[in-house]
């Protein structure tokens, strides 16, 4: 239950920044070209700056172990992902299914999934969320890329690999290894920066979601069964998997979090580059985004 209530009023919060962001696409204060500038400035560096400094953290064989676990539970999380998608999606060839398929696999984990395992569990959650990111870059740009361009470009996974939260994670998890901290002034001035993760994050996902149609998402069933797909049915089934294991709150809990944030933030993105229907994308991704402020407490009440 208390898990729950902290991850509750984290998401409230969060729910109340997009807000602010909605108003400021309204007023004009930020248009979508800044918006997108905005959204570079936080995946290109806050995110992976909040990724490095969770490795800031001295030595400890339990941490490492820890870490070593959420590997295990990212894998599982993404083997039931793409089991449940390809089994509900298959043999589907219509423009709208690919971004369906990418949608009930890949999560927010980074815009959201940070933020808010940052405010459950403090940085060393974010530090096992980090393998969950791993997981999620390398797939992202082998599986995402093929789903969505409907072509076998095993070459991308080149491009996962020198991606900025991708080298964040190589970088701190070596200087976890080693034993290297930052100097004192350096690190306060770092995660200072870092702090503004949250309320940026926040405010770009408000903007996007100005631009979708409310009146037309709540009139489309398919949208309801994609947000019940990625919401509740994969959460349910990864959730369900975890209780044959018997680990701490703060793995199963960080690994909840991260299966069950909505829609990523990149499917607009990738639905305009390989020419699928980006309207469609951005409204999976407001209606996810909105529906999760209930399902997430909800889901972290089984914990």
């Amino acid at each position: 239950m208390e898990l729950a209530i902290i991850s509750f009023r984290q998401i409230m919060m969060m729910v109340i920044l997009m807000a602010v962001g909605i108003l400021c696409a309204k007023v004009n204060l930020i248009d979508q070209d800044t918006n997108k500038k905005l959204s570079s400035f936080v995946l290109m560096l806050v995110n992976p700056l909040v990724i490095f400094l969770s490795y800031q953290r001295s030595f400890d064989k339990k941490l490492l172990q820890g870490l070593l676990l959420s590997f295990g539970l990212a894998l599982l999380s993404y083997s039931i992902s793409l089991i449940v998608t390809h089994t509900i999606y298959r043999n589907k060839k219509e423009n709208t299914f690919a971004v369906e398929k990418y949608a009930s696999v890949y999560t927010n984990s980074g815009f959201i999934g940070i933020p808010l395992v940052q405010g459950v569990f403090g940085l060393e959650g974010v530090f096992y969320l980090t393998a969950y990111l791993t997981i999620f870059n390398l797939l992202v740009w082998t599986h995402g890329v093929i789903v969505m361009s409907g072509k076998r470009d095993f070459t991308s996974i080149k491009r996962a690999m020198v991606s900025p939260a991708f080298s964040a994670i190589i970088l701190g998890f070596l200087s976890f290894l080693i034993r290297f901290e930052l100097p004192e002034l350096l690190s306060v001035s770092l995660h200072m920066l870092g702090s503004t993760n949250t309320p940026l994050a926040m405010i770009v996902a408000g903007v996007s979601m100005s631009q979708a149609n409310i009146g037309k998402i709540l009139k489309d069933g398919r949208i309801y069964k994609l947000c019940f797909v990625r919401l509740i049915v994969i959460p349910l089934l990864v959730m369900f998997t975890f209780t044959f294991f018997d680990l701490p709150v703060i793995l199963t809990g960080t690994s909840t979090i991260a299966v069950a944030c909505p829609v990523a933030a990149n499917i607009i993105l990738f639905a305009y580059r390989y020419e699928r229907d980006s309207l469609y994308a951005a409204e999976l991704f407001a209606a996810t985004t909105v529906l999760s402020m209930l399902t997430m407490p909800l889901l972290l009440l089984l914990i």
